[in-house]
């Protein structure tokens, strides 16, 4: 006796599959929800910045190409792992074809967003460059704000000391050297420019003179702290000063 012919789904049955599908990709897996992070991200940009139709257009056309493309790669993985019990030279071929189309359909993505929003971006970057520009005490805030995240983010990777003692970098020494730099840079073209200079100099090297005695710090991550804040402030003056 054979059997029943299998129903065919109803219209909201086929809606929910087609959902579940996309539940599922963005449960397990991890690029799919970057992917879903940066499209919302760049949707909320958008109606910030206030783009025209057309523009909002392109984007939503090449965010839908970026998450089909990740949607169907990982269906032909999974359809792949069944098909295959072992390591086959021509699953990982078609594999990396699928992983391929992603990647040139996130390209096409990244240059569609920097077609769009360069005008937008740049306009309103240089703005607050100009209020930098004007504002040195803000900048030098600024620089100083991102050494201390420098020296947090690089003992987080180091796994050495805390994040007030100990540990490479030197927290201290980069501070020190880094007001010493922005100092440096806020009264460049002042009458009395090197004697405040070499002052605030004198003040940098003391307070890592008592992290060595202390005992606190090597001579390597002071030195290493010194460097980093010095160049990282350096730089910001150098870009926006």
């Amino acid at each position: 006796m054979s059997a029943a012919p299998r129903r065919a789904p109803s219209l909201l049955e086929s809606f929910n599959f087609a959902f579940e599908g996309v539940i599922h990709v963005l449960r397990t897996q991890r690029n799919m929800r970057i992917h879903f992070g940066i499209a919302a991200a760049v949707l909320i940009a958008a109606v910030a910045l206030g783009v025209g139709r057309i523009e909002l257009i392109a984007l939503l056309i090449a965010i839908s190409f970026v998450l089909i493309a990740e949607m169907i790669n990982s269906a032909l993985e999974a359809g792949i792992d069944v098909a295959t019990t072992s390591f086959d030279p021509l699953a990982k071929l078609a594999k990396d074809i699928a992983a391929g189309a992603v990647l040139i359909a996130t390209v096409n993505a990244v240059a569609v967003g920097y077609l769009v929003f360069s005008d937008a971006v740049f306009n309103r970057s240089s703005r607050v460059i100009e209020r930098l520009r004007d504002a040195p005490s803000e900048l030098t805030l600024i620089a100083l704000v991102l050494t201390i995240i420098l020296v947090l983010a690089t003992k987080a990777y180091t796994g050495r000391g805390t994040p007030l003692r100990g540990g490479l970098p030197s927290g201290h020494a980069a501070v020190a050297f880094g007001g010493w730099m922005a100092v440096t840079q806020v009264v460049g073209d002042t009458t009395h420019w090197f004697l405040v200079s070499s002052l605030t100099l004198l003040m940098a090297v003391l307070v890592v003179q008592t992290r060595l005695e202390a005992g606190v710090h090597s001579f390597l991550e002071v030195t290493y702290g010194a460097l980093l804040g010095s160049l990282a402030v350096l730089v910001m003056f150098q870009v926006f000063g």
